[in-house]
């Protein structure tokens, strides 16, 4: 048995994960690594066995699969509302969590946000200080997706501040005490907000999931509340991530960014470029084998942890011609970074919006924006399975062509 790899998680990568993604691509594409906080996990890294991992029934979300058959139904579910939650099930109760919360969270829900979603990048950019260096991650990427995944669910503007305290101590390398602090507070109150939905609708999608049945089926309290826990994390922390990478791209690359002021019809698919190029989720959530695998020649022992590393497959040239390429008119169809199958990712609608709205925001108001300090100078946060910076610091409007980094 090879031994357990041990230097993956550390060091440079956090702050460029791809040199570790195409060592293990070219030398050990199936590996058990260790986990920062204890722990490993087989880490797949080819887009071939990533896409086809994806929809491998032998790998499951629900852990209890993998336990014998005698003591699996005694086996306790997650705690709190994870227990709930359609991204960490599979059918036959992944199919009817999906089913119900679609008849809620529709194409045509999306789609109306449009307006409002420019109305708020507007804002937001109206309140950006344009003489100084500023963090646009913080003042722009941030609040933008928060504001509208709040609003969306219907959360008052006084309660977004915690909304993002929980969220980033549930994806970040956070203590297992900060971790339960985040899932405490975060379900107590979404516990409260729909009780407060069901007596007074209000039109918004908590309200919508309340109320939304077939067939005389409808989600019970604790599955509202996990669903509002998974469209926080994934509707404000990964859009978050993936309008902070792409203007991290168009403030460093001047070639793209003239590209897309000629024409900004282009930015719809430079979107899809940057969710594969750089996309915010680096790595799925957990796996686990409920039967001895084989990806690769390489034989996952039932029992194992599995994750598939989104931005491994999408960075492999096996699949896309020279990957490493930030290339705006690549036909960047197929990439994984919504994953695959029947877990693929219900809100992948909203986050194309919002990051084409923001961008194209962006760059009409501040054409000229570069970085404000060299690239290797930024700092990236600890998560297994985000790559995002703790901050972006631009100049919109330099004072001279060449006087920041360009």
């Amino acid at each position: 048995m090879t031994a357990v790899d041990a230097s993956v998680f550390e060091g440079s990568f956090w702050r460029d994960p791809y040199p570790a993604y195409e060592r293990l691509r070219a030398q050990a594409p199936v590996r058990e690594v260790a986990l920062p906080r204890g722990g490993t996990t087989w880490l797949v890294t080819r887009y071939d066995d990533v896409r086809a991992a994806f929809t491998d029934p032998r790998l499951v979300k629900d852990h209890r699969a993998t336990l014998p058959p005698e003591v699996r139904a005694q086996a306790p579910r997650l705690p709190g509302p994870f227990g709930s939650m359609m991204i960490l099930l599979d059918p036959p109760d992944h199919t009817r969590l999906r089913r119900l919360v679609s008849r809620a969270f529709t194409a045509r829900r999306t789609a109306e946000l449009r307006p409002r979603i420019e109305v708020l990048a507007a804002a937001l950019l109206d309140a950006v200080p344009e003489a100084e260096p500023v963090d646009l991650l913080a003042g722009y990427a941030v609040p933008l997706p928060m504001a509208v995944i709040c609003e969306l669910l219907g959360v008052p503007d006084p309660d977004r501040d915690a909304f993002g305290t929980w969220s980033r101590a549930l994806v970040d390398d956070h203590d297992d005490v900060d971790q339960q602090q985040a899932t405490a507070g975060l379900a107590e109150y979404l516990y409260a907000l729909v009780e407060t939905k069901r007596s007074t609708p209000d039109g918004a999608l908590i309200s919508a999931l309340v109320e939304v049945s077939d067939a005389g089926d409808q989600l019970s309290t604790e599955e509202v509340v996990a669903m509002g826990v998974l469209l926080l994390i994934a509707g404000h922390e990964t859009t978050a991530n993936l309008i902070g990478n792409a203007v991290l791209g168009v403030a460093t690359d001047a070639a793209l960014r003239e590209h897309l002021l000629a024409d900004p019809q282009r930015i719809p698919a430079a979107v899809e470029e940057f969710l594969r190029w750089d996309g915010p989720v680096h790595n799925a959530p957990l796996r686990f084998a409920a039967e001895d695998v084989e990806y690769s020649g390489t034989t996952i022992p039932a029992g194992s942890v599995v994750t598939l590393s989104v931005g491994a497959a999408n960075r492999d040239p096996g699949r896309f011609d020279r990957p490493e390429l930030l290339d705006p008119d690549r036909d960047a169809g197929g990439h994984l970074a919504f994953g695959h199958g029947l877990h693929y990712c219900l809100g992948a609608p909203l986050a194309r919006l919002e990051g084409e709205v923001a961008l194209r925001s962006l760059l009409d108001r501040y054409p000229d924006l570069r970085l404000a300090v060299p690239p290797e100078d930024l700092h990236h946060r600890r998560s297994v399975i985000v790559h995002a910076l703790e901050q972006l610091p631009v100049v919109l409007r330099p004072a001279a062509a060449g006087s920041a980094s360009a």
